[in-house]
């Protein structure tokens, strides 16, 4: 168990000692970075994101699927995303040539 109070150190040493320091941070103790013994920063583990714990069945009776989810599409709706439906493609509007700038005359 790491202990409670936190480990002061001069910066000089955290930088000659960075790896090391890391190192015990990681393990969970807090270490303070000093200068000329003032506190200046703080070197402390990540906080680890908990995860929440998945329980099976929790959704049901709210969730519903049709019998028929994975039934081929009518023929109609296919054609639609082909492009084949002649309704379809008339409410579509023709795609615009993209602009281009007039060339300069050279003088």
């Amino acid at each position: 168990m790491p202990p409670d109070k936190p480990k002061q150190v001069n910066l000089y040493e955290a930088k000659t000692h960075l790896s090391q320091l890391v190192k015990e941070a990681a393990a969970g103790r807090e270490i303070i970075i000093a200068n000329a013994g003032e506190p200046m920063a703080r070197l402390m583990p990540l906080a680890t994101k908990s995860k929440v714990q998945r329980e099976p069945g929790r959704l049901k009776g709210q969730i519903w699927i049709a019998a028929d989810f994975d039934d081929p599409l009518p023929p109609d709706i296919l054609a639609a995303f082909y492009g084949e439906d002649p309704d379809l493609m008339t409410s579509l509007e023709e795609p615009k040539a993209p602009h281009r700038p007039k060339k300069r005359k050279k003088r």
